[in-house]
């Protein structure tokens, strides 16, 4: 379960950095929130390797769901949990935008990490029971 909801984050911003990335820059994470513009000037080439990269990290996700066992579904929690904790520690100390925005960030982006630790770690029936 826990991976399937990687894939839904993965497609949420791979997608939009991807293949929209004027509006991922000007509205990301949606609902009248803004991340992403407030911290520096619009770069295409960097948002569209995000997206990419959010991409890349679903496949793995998907990997891992399709092969149902231990070691895929670790490797897939490992790679988000150096992604999430990398990115949860970056805006930490880089606070933009409103309160709403600011709690937003915060709690998604630890969420993340925490999604990521949680499937790193070996699951309690011996298997990838994150994996479904």
């Amino acid at each position: 379960m826990l991976l399937a909801f990687t894939v839904v984050l993965g497609l949420y911003a791979g997608i939009w950095a991807q293949f929209f990335p004027t509006e991922f820059y000007a509205s990301f994470p949606g609902f009248g929130l803004h991340w992403v513009d407030v911290d520096g000037p619009y770069n295409e080439h960097l948002i569209r390797d995000v997206g990419s990269f959010y991409l890349a990290l679903t496949a793995v996700s998907v990997f891992a769901i399709i092969h149902r066992s231990a070691l895929p579904g670790r490797l897939a929690g490992v790679a988000w949990a150096v992604f999430g904790i990398l990115h949860f520690g970056y805006h930490l100390v880089h606070l933009e935008g409103s309160a709403l925005d600011v709690i937003g960030n915060v709690v998604s982006l630890g969420f993340s990490a925490a999604l990521g630790i949680l499937l790193a770690l070996p699951s309690r029936r011996g298997g990838a029971g994150t994996a479904a």
